[in-house]
């Protein structure tokens, strides 16, 4: 969706977060917003996923508005 200009923010675990930063920056997209995910989040169980999108919404819906915010797990 980034290359189509809409609104994108990347989830990236704390595991693959250089490889993110080496994928945008190949596909020309170094300032693509990202948001850092605690890694391993497959197979937590549903209740810690909706733990992780309760708190992580806010810094979400930031980084689609363009305001910067901290990358934490």
């Amino acid at each position: 969706m980034a290359l189509r200009n809409k609104p994108t923010v990347a989830l990236v675990t704390t595991q693959f977060w250089e490889q993110g930063n080496f994928v945008a920056e190949a596909r020309g997209m170094p300032e693509l917003p990202r948001v850092q995910l605690p890694h391993p989040v497959a197979g937590t169980g549903s209740d810690a996923m909706g733990e992780l999108a309760r708190r992580l919404a806010p810094q979400i819906i930031a980084r689609l508005q363009g305001i910067e915010t901290p990358a934490a797990a």
